[in-house]
C-alpha cells in the first residue's frame, strides 16, 4: 500500500493499493499504442486538450487546496498552485507550434533541407510533494503538447494530485492511454526504467533519488532530466534597501515553510546594512503563525513530514553548538513542541560554511545569514555549494547583477527578486542540482528528437 500521513495530526489521510508489474506492463503498452496516434493530431488540436486539462484542474482548485493542506501541510489560504500552473501550461501550449516548427536550412530547385522535431514517445514524469502541481506541469504540458503520451508517478505524500491530473484529463476529453496516473514503488518504478518502458524520464526529487534513476536507467539509452533540489543563496549589495530586500528573500526562505527547490536557503548581505537587514528580517518572521493548515489565520503550517522537520532541527541545533546564534525565540511558536512536523521558523547569524546548514540541502523554515565585504566574497561564498539553482541578487546596479551573475555557478540570476518560475525562460541548473531543461521554447527538445530530412531534386 502507499500511505500518506497527514503532517496535521500523524493520522493517514488517504492510502492506495500498489499495481501490479502486470497492469503497469499493460499502462506502457497502451500508452506506447496511444502515442500514434496522438502524434498525428495537429500541434493545435493536442495544445488545446491540455488547456481544457488544465481549465478542469481549477475547477477542482476549492478541493485541491484542502487536500493540499492535508497532505503536505500548506495553509489554505494562498490558494493552492493553479495561478502558476496556468501560467506555465498557457505559455507552453502558446508556443508549441513555434517550438516544434521544423528549422529549414534550404528550399531551392535542388534540394530541401530541415531538421523536424518528432515527439520521443512515451514520457515519464516522477513528481515531487513539495509543490505537486506546479513541477508536474512543467514536463506535463510540454511533452502532451509535442504528441507525446504521459505515464505519471506522483509522490506517496501528495498522491492525490496524481488523481487529480488523471481526472482532469479525462474530463477534458484526452484519450485513453494519452495520460496515465500509477501507483508504484520505488523498487518497482526503477524496474520499469531498467526494462526501458519509457523513452524520456522526467524527476524532481532529491539527489539520492537522482542518483537511483540515473543507475536504473544505465545502459538503456533513455534520456533523463533531473532537477535535485538545491541550496538558493541571497545576496544584498551595498547599494540595495535592506527593507525591501529582506521582504522578498526572507519570504523566499520561509514560504511553504521551506520546502522549495529554489527557496532562499542561505543569505549573504554587505556588511554596511548587515544589522539592518538582519533587524527586518527578525520582524518580519516574527509576525508569523505557526499553526493548522486549515486555519486562515495561519501563515506557516507544518512540514509535509516529521523526519523532514527532524532534519533541519538537527542541522540547527548542530549551527548553535557550533557558534551560530539563533535570533528567534521558538516560544513565540508553541505549536512546535520539539517532537512533530510542526516547526518553528528560525534565522541564523554567525554562521559559516563550516555549518551544514550553509551547505546542506535544509529545505525547511531555517535561513543562515552571513556579513560580507565585498561583490568578490559574496561571489565566492556563493559558489562554494554543491547546489546551482538560481541566485538572487539585490542592487539598484544592472550592470553589477550581470557581471556578478556571469560569474556564479547556477541555473537562474534574478536581480531583485527570487523564488519565482518565469516559463518563458529555460528552467535548468548545475552540478547538484541535475541536468536536462524545462520549460521555454528549450523545454520541447527534452520530449522530442531532432530528425534530418535531405532531399535532393532529380
Amino acid at each position: 500500500m502507499l500511505r500518506c500521513t497527514s503532517p496535521i495530526n500523524g493520522d493517514i489521510f488517504v492510502e492506495r493499493e500498489l499495481q501490479s508489474r502486470t497492469e503497469l506492463d499493460h499502462v506502457v503498452a497502451n500508452a506506447r499504442v496511444a502515442q500514434a496516434a496522438w502524434a498525428q493530431r495537429p500541434v493545435s488540436e493536442r495544445a488545446g486538450l491540455v488547456n481544457a486539462m488544465v481549465t478542469q484542474l481549477e475547477s477542482m482548485n476549492d478541493d485541491i487546496v484542502v487536500e493540499l493542506a492535508h497532505m503536505m501541510g500548506r495553509p489554505i489560504r494562498y490558494g493552492g498552485e493553479i495561478g502558476g500552473v496556468k501560467e506555465r501550461a498557457f505559455h507552453m501550449t502558446s508556443i508549441a507550434e513555434w517550438s516544434l516548427m521544423p528549422d529549414l536550412i534550404e528550399d531551392s530547385d535542388d534540394f530541401v533541407r530541415y531538421i523536424a522535431r518528432e515527439p520521443v514517445g512515451v514520457v515519464f514524469v516522477v513528481a515531487p510533494w513539495n509543490y505537486p502541481y506546479l513541477t508536474a506541469i512543467n514536463t506535463i504540458a510540454p511533452a502532451l503538447a509535442a504528441g507525446n503520451t504521459v505515464v505519471l508517478k506522483h509522490a506517496t505524500q501528495t498522491v492525490l494530485a496524481g488523481e487529480r491530473f488523471a481526472q482532469a484529463a479525462n474530463l477534458a476529453g484526452i484519450p485513453d492511454g494519452v495520460f496515465t496516473n500509477i501507483h508504484v514503488d520505488h523498487d518497482t518504478t526503477a524496474d520499469l526504467i531498467a526494462a526501458r518502458s519509457f523513452d524520456f524520464i522526467n524527476f524532481t526529487g532529491s539527489v539520492g533519488g537522482g542518483g537511483a534513476i540515473e543507475r536504473a536507467a544505465a545502459g538503456t539509452f533513455t534520456g533523463i532530466g533531473l532537477e535535485l533540489g538545491g541550496k538558493d543563496p541571497g545576496y544584498v549589495r551595498v547599494d540595495a534597501d535592506p527593507a525591501v530586500a529582506a521582504e522578498t528573500l526572507v519570504d523566499g526562505a520561509m514560504f511553504n515553510s521551506g520546502q522549495c527547490c529554489c527557496g532562499i536557503e542561505r543569505i549573504y548581505v554587505h556588511e554596511s546594512i548587515f544589522e539592518e537587514f538582519v533587524e527586518h528580517a527578525v520582524n518580519i518572521v516574527n509576525d508569523y503563525v505557526l499553526g493548522d493548515p486549515l486555519d486562515q489565520a495561519t501563515t506557516l503550517g507544518p512540514m509535509a513530514h516529521v523526519r523532514f522537520a527532524e532534519e533541519v532541527r538537527a542541522q540547527t541545533a548542530e549551527a548553535i553548538a557550533a557558534g551560530a546564534t539563533p535570533l528567534i525565540d521558538p516560544a513565540q511558536f508553541p505549536r512546535d513542541n520539539g517532537t512533530d512536523a510542526y516547526l518553528a521558523p528560525q534565522i541564523l547569524t554567525n554562521v559559516d560554511h563550516s555549518m551544514r546548514v550553509m551547505r546542506d540541502e535544509s529545505f525547511g523554515p531555517v535561513v543562515g545569514i552571513m556579513s560580507v565585504e565585498s561583490d568578490e566574497e559574496a561571489i565566492e561564498l556563493i559558489n562554494d555549494s554543491d547546489f546551482g539553482l538560481t541566485a538572487s541578487i539585490w542592487t539598484n546596479d544592472t550592470t553589477a547583477a550581470m557581471n556578478i551573475g556571469n560569474q556564479i555557478e547556477t541555473g537562474t540570476i534574478f536581480m531583485n527578486r527570487a523564488d519565482y518560475l518565469d516559463p518563458a525562460l529555460c528552467w535548468t541548473g548545475c552540478k547538484n542540482t541535475g541536468r536536462g531543461a524545462s520549460l521555454s521554447t528549450l523545454g520541447y527538445t527534452s520530449v522530442t528528437r531532432p530528425k534530418s530530412f535531405h532531399l535532393k531534386n532529380l
